[in-house]
């Protein structure tokens, strides 16, 4: 058997299994050998219900050249739901009403959820935010400043629980709820570093994924994870992503959507920025700040947005934005070499406040790009 690109003629999603014996054969169907989400869609067209299509699937397989096929043991399904209710998670089928309605958009919607948490923040007004897992420490303040600010808003912030971007948008949306889209089961924590992270997040938000419960995330389940998290989202916000990126992925899954897709631009030299200064040439809204995200969503937006939009004259003097800040850090990279330059030196060379200097060699040392060095001193990381 292969997939074929079909799906249900009509445009409302599928009616939910009517019964537990019905939910189990649905998922039994899905765990199947080569039925993916087309092929299961097409399965319950043609034979009407999952037990018929269950007793036919051995000739379909025959028929498409496979021998000997068995479908998915009664035992690994019972398995499954056994793992999940372990864990404390709720099995949700399309078509019923904790079914994020968003995700319905999808040609491939994944007929079950595993949901770890508030099922409710599921229909909540969504953005997404994705972005480089060896973030810098200019981008994760940035995404945990949007991210608190979306969610003080009244925004689910969604993501996928990575490193870097990822994880600092989830922790900065712990208090208003957030949720993490999962690549393998979505009891099996990846990283291992984000656990305590995970636990967190299902407390006032979600953990969800289509995957089996147990399942260790491998390279090809991140691209099917990415596209949830857009078809979760309102609109996808990309913080530092390179040129070839799973970021990248999500914008254009978000595109083909038809939904809004914004970008924090970057330093030009800086590769991890290079995916966000793309999307920007191609059409992308710039993002300096929350207030950028909540104007472009205001024709869609569901709720009043609570943050002021204030035009750039009117920000605090004392907050930089991005492009300032990229700005100040060319210039401070520009003057530092391998011989060490004294601090105050820098400054005046620079001809700035030591203010805004200050913040940005501390911004610069985390990242790894500058020495300090006994006595002030400072010189290029080479």
């Amino acid at each position: 058997m292969t997939e074929k690109d079909t799906h249900p003629s009509s445009t409302h999603p599928p009616l939910p299994p009517t019964s537990e014996d019905d939910q189990f054969s649905c998922l039994r169907l899905l765990r199947s050998r080569r039925v993916g989400i087309s092929t299961y869609q097409r399965l319950l067209i043609e034979h009407g219900t999952a037990q018929n299509a269950l007793a036919a699937l051995p000739e379909v397989a025959r028929a498409a050249g496979v021998a000997k096929y068995t479908v998915c043991p009664e035992g690994v399904i019972h398995a499954e739901l056994k793992a999940g209710r372990a864990a404390g998670a709720h099995l949700i089928a399309q078509g019923s009403p904790d079914y994020p309605e968003m995700l319905n958009d999808l040609r491939d919607a994944p007929p079950f959820l595993w949901v770890i948490g508030d099922v409710r923040s599921l229909n909540k007004p969504t953005i997404a935010m994705v972005g480089a897992r060896n973030a810098s420490s200019l981008g994760t303040r940035m995404a945990r400043g949007l991210a608190g600010d979306l969610g003080a808003a009244g925004y689910v912030v969604v993501s996928g629980l990575a490193r870097g971007i990822d994880a600092a948008a989830h922790l900065a949306t712990l208090a208003t709820g957030t949720v993490a889209v999962q690549a393998g089961g979505v009891d099996t924590i990846y990283p291992a570093e984000n656990a305590e992270l995970a636990h967190n997040i299902a407390l006032k938000g979600a953990r969800i994924s289509e995957q089996p419960m147990g399942l260790q995330p491998m390279a090809r389940h991140f691209p099917a994870r990415n596209r949830l998290i857009s078809g979760l989202a309102q609109a996808t916000v990309v913080v530092e992503a390179a040129a070839k990126s799973g970021s990248l992925i999500t914008a254009r899954d978000a595109l083909d959507l038809g939904r809004d897709v914004l970008a924090v631009p970057g330093n030009p030299l800086d590769a991890r920025a290079s995916g966000c200064n793309m999307l920007i040439r191609d059409g992308a809204t710039l993002v300096r700040d929350a207030a950028d995200v909540l104007e472009a969503l205001a024709p869609i937006a569901p709720l009043t947005p609570q943050l002021p939009l204030q035009p750039p004259a009117e920000r605090p003097q004392d907050t930089r934005t991005l492009q300032e800040t990229a700005t100040l850090h060319s210039q401070i990279l520009s003057r530092l070499g391998p011989s060490p330059l004294a601090e105050d030196q820098l400054i005046r060379d620079i001809g700035a406040p030591p203010s805004s200097v200050t913040p940005a060699l501390v911004e610069l040392e985390l990242d790894g790009s500058i020495n300090r060095a006994p006595g002030g001193l400072l010189s290029r990381a080479i």
